[in-house]
């Protein structure tokens, strides 16, 4: 069973950065699309940014310009930098990956979120 783990969550100043990570249990090559989400008290869950397998970037309007998805192979790990942090970036940032299984359609995999609160 593939399993995503996020790390990196925590306290940031508004202005600030943080660095969230999504490592899953196996070859992020198996992964067709990897996507961040967040959830506020209240809200209902967006996305956040997502690259595809060829890493190819796209952002949702608020986090463009501010944050950065990326992928590092070698360490299974998914990445997204946050910069210039807002307080109404505060949520929990879950990890999404999807997995094309030929003759069987797409299989989704979700982390467990991590919370990441913004201070004014």
């Amino acid at each position: 069973q593939v399993q995503l783990v996020e790390s990196g969550g925590g306290l940031a100043e508004a202005g600030g950065s943080l660095k969230l990570s999504c490592a899953a249990s196996t070859t992020l090559y198996i992964f067709a699309s990897m996507d961040w989400y967040r959830q506020a008290p209240g809200k209902p869950r967006e996305l956040v940014a997502s690259i595809s397998s060829g890493d190819t970037p796209n952002y949702s309007d608020f986090a463009k310009g501010r944050f950065t998805i990326s992928k590092q192979y070698g360490e299974n790990t998914m990445y997204l930098q946050m910069n210039s942090l807002k307080p109404e970036d505060s949520g929990v940032y879950t990890c999404f990956g999807r997995q094309y299984i030929l003759g069987s359609g797409p299989k989704d995999y979700w982390g467990q979120g991590t919370q990441v609160t913004v201070s004014s």
